[in-house]
């Protein structure tokens, strides 16, 4: 199963949450829409410790997809002990709390709904609370271990 979704490219995103210590995010390539109405997103998480553990314990949260020139911005956040939530990565905050990148091309402000222990991992349902788009970029994308660019489009 490894091999195979390893050849499966996905879209990138930024997971990130406010928490009593800090902002916590994390880079996640499994974000799904589940519905439009209402409308809810999934992701899984491997691991309920560090920033996915903190994450998991929060109520809300924000999904950033993320363009091609947020490369290394996706890799700090895949990463333990990559600087985070830096002044020159360009962060905010909702009114909310939820720590906010200024230039992705959207930002899905969420609620979780429900938590499924799936093995080592747990998938979250999350309704969505609030959409913002931003500048159109390329997407990036996650196929082989590996932050890549779309190529053109396909023939039909």
């Amino acid at each position: 199963m490894r091999r195979a979704f390893r050849m499966h490219p996905a879209g990138v995103a930024l997971i990130t949450a406010a928490t009593a210590t800090g902002p916590v995010g994390l880079t996640a390539s499994s974000v799904a829409s589940v519905a439009v109405d209402p409308p809810a997103l999934s992701f899984s998480v491997t691991r309920s410790t560090g920033s996915a553990g903190a994450l998991l314990g929060t109520r809300t949260f924000a999904v950033h997809f993320l363009g091609e020139h947020h490369a290394r911005l996706a890799h700090a956040f895949a990463r333990s002990g990559e600087p985070r939530f830096t002044p020159e990565q360009n962060w905010s905050r909702l009114a909310t709390g939820e720590p906010v990148l200024a230039d992705a091309p959207a930002v899905l402000r969420c609620r979780a709904l429900h938590r499924l222990p799936v093995g080592s991992s747990t998938l979250v349902i999350a309704e969505v609370l609030d959409v913002a788009i931003g500048d159109e970029a390329p997407p990036l994308l996650y196929r082989n271990h590996r932050f890549r660019r779309l190529g053109g489009d396909a023939e039909r």
